[in-house]
């Protein structure tokens, strides 16, 4: 019985702090008998997953509640955050230009193996690769 309370206070809390080690000190047990639990109990590691879950989503809404926040405190870092991640204009770019050229030129009888190796494969129709 003692354990099946344990477990509800550790689902609990997971659900407001998604973090097994503060879930286990609250409920008063080691990491390892949380995780031997999860491991063996299923019932237990889907209510685990699913505070988990509740809890990573209740941070989540928090956090970008503290970056509203800041951001009509006009603070620039959250500012730039914000549109970075949100308006495709800001976010980073990276622009490569350039040509790409080589230096080496076909031989005849490369050109020809290649005229053949194309005709063969019904990619190319006589003629159509001028030397």
């Amino acid at each position: 019985m003692k354990d099946i309370k344990t477990k509800e206070i550790i689902i609990e809390v997971l659900k407001k702090t998604p973090i097994a080690q503060i879930a286990c000190e609250k409920a008063g047990i080691a990491r390892a008998t949380f995780y031997r639990w999860r491991k063996t109990d299923k019932d237990f590691a889907q209510k685990v997953d699913k505070a988990l879950s509740e809890g990573i989503n209740l941070v989540n809404e928090m956090a970008e509640s503290q970056l509203i926040s800041a951001i009509k405190d006009q603070n620039m870092t959250a500012i730039m955050f914000w549109l970075k991640h949100h308006k495709q204009v800001y976010s980073n770019k990276l622009e490569i230009k350039g040509k790409v050229t080589t230096e080496y030129e076909l031989s005849k009888e490369e050109k020809e193996i290649i005229k053949q190796a194309l005709e063969k494969s019904s990619l190319l129709s006589d003629g159509e690769i001028n030397n």
